[in-house]
């Protein structure tokens, strides 16, 4: 996908918004949500359709939406981790109708904690005593408010309750059933995106530090599914920042063929100064590479992301 101009490129961000927006709305008024199972599939397709104009450019502008502020966090969670459970899918070949119960379950597994989980994440102190209860309770109670609102996917349900529970990381991943296999992929994806989103409580840690994290305390069988979600985003996705070995700082723009080397844009240099020119480059064919991830807290920046997708799209040419 080519973004030929700033009306393009604002359009394409407004989308993103939108969804994420819309998502919020159903999510935290759901009883008075018309038509509610309608709706999340109708996001669902959304999603798809914005993913497939150019996954890297969706990436890149999901990223820059989740990880830059903890304002309606849950949508913003619920967003990312479906996005991330469709193209996980695609990668380890889940077959369409297990693919369309996952990500409809990412899109709504926290449905029973939307505010609270928006108040925690602007909330300096640790969850109180009621707090936790509704933590503990909200995927029990999450499948039972989609049922009520007409979800009828048995699939759906089950993943939404179960995607907490350690149960579902015992065994062959491949050889469980169905919502135990979707609900271990859906918990690798959910703890993933937990990491690099901030709170108020902790900044977001870095998109390769969250998927190291993630590997390091999953179980064997779940490694699959870490290494498969590595595959389609990278170590470091598309619109995350990272740090050069020459000091320079720069954003992910494009992935390439080795999940640590993608395409990047030069933004500053090693003294902090911003480039008046920010410049497009390979970490996979050419120094310098990337030393380390940066969370996006660290990072206060103002760039011109509509000139950074421009080189994106230089990028594309060349991968």
């Amino acid at each position: 996908m080519s973004i030929q101009s700033e009306h393009e490129y604002e359009d394409l961000l407004g989308q993103w918004s939108d969804l994420e927006s819309g998502l919020g709305v159903i999510l935290s008024n759901s009883a008075n949500a018309q038509e509610f199972v309608q709706r999340v599939m109708q996001y669902d397709r959304w999603m798809q359709g914005l993913m497939q104009q150019d996954p890297d450019v969706g990436l890149y502008l999901l990223f820059q939406l989740a990880s830059n502020s903890p304002v309606g966090y849950s949508a913003s969670h619920a967003l990312v981790c479906a996005t991330l459970c469709h193209l996980v899918a695609a990668e380890l070949a889940i077959e369409r109708k297990e693919r369309d119960s996952l990500v409809r379950a990412a899109l709504t597994m926290n449905i029973a904690m939307t505010t609270l989980q928006d108040a925690l994440a602007n909330q300096a102190e640790k969850p109180d005593a009621a707090q936790q209860i509704a933590i503990r309770t909200h995927a029990i109670k999450g499948g039972m408010m989609l049922t009520n609102l007409g979800v009828a996917d048995d699939l759906w349900l089950e993943i939404v309750t179960s995607h907490h529970e350690d149960a579902v990381d015992k065994d062959d991943w491949r050889q469980v059933a169905p919502a135990a296999r979707l609900a271990r992929i859906l918990k690798v994806v959910d703890r993933y995106a937990a990491m690099i989103s901030p709170r108020l409580s902790r900044a977001g840690r870095s998109a390769s530090e969250s998927a190291r994290s993630v590997m390091a305390n999953a179980s064997a069988e779940s490694d699959e599914i870490g290494h498969a979600m590595v595959r389609v985003v990278g170590l470091c996705p598309p619109g995350t920042f990272v740090r050069l070995d020459n000091d320079d700082l720069a954003v992910v723009v494009r992935r390439s063929h080795a999940a640590n080397q993608p395409f990047v844009v030069i933004v500053g240099r090693a003294t902090g100064e911003l480039l008046p020119a920010p410049r497009l480059h390979s970490t996979a064919t050419s120094g310098p590479r990337i030393r380390t991830a940066l969370a996006a807290s660290t990072v206060r920046a103002r760039l011109n992301h509509f000139h950074i997708m421009q080189l994106s799209t230089q990028a594309s040419l060349q991968s």
